[in-house]
């Protein structure tokens, strides 16, 4: 049987904690994913990804996305290298076949994941692949959709 990983489910407060490492909510999220085993690839819901029908980011090698304005400028220079994975692409279509899911091949790392990811898993080695929220569905549709 294969032991099962956690979904988390985290913020990132203020943008600006994303340059702190020395932040509690930064060294938090570091410990916590020594908890479990590290996993092959990441789901990432990001409120910031909020669009009219449900997405899923598509893009093999993500760009950064910097959706904020009025911070110093290194926070526009954090850098989330992390791979997309057309696997997990496939799979997921699969588990919401019965969606209308469309994949967005631009698609990069906005903030509401890489303030996040930079301290869950630093090294960026696992892919990680985004999935929008639907503006024209409830929130409970959101909730069985999990």
């Amino acid at each position: 049987m294969t032991k099962k990983i956690p979904a988390l489910f985290v913020g990132h407060g203020n943008p600006m904690n994303a340059l702190d490492e020395q932040n509690p909510f930064n060294q938090k999220f570091a410990e916590i994913t020594q908890t479990f085993d590290k996993p092959k690839a990441i789901l990432c819901i990001s409120a910031h990804w909020y669009s009219e029908g449900l997405f899923i980011m598509g893009n093999p090698n993500p760009p950064m996305i910097y959706d904020f304005y009025g911070f110093p400028k290194a926070l526009s220079e954090v850098q989330y290298p992390a791979k997309g994975s057309p696997e997990l692409v496939t799979q997921v279509q699969e588990l919401l076949a019965d969606t209308d899911l469309k994949v967005d091949p631009e698609r990069g790392f906005d903030h509401g994941a890489w303030a996040v990811l930079k301290f869950l898993y630093p090294k960026a080695d696992i892919p990680v692949v985004q999935l929008s929220l639907d503006a024209t569905k409830p929130a409970q549709w959101h909730a069985d959709l999990a």
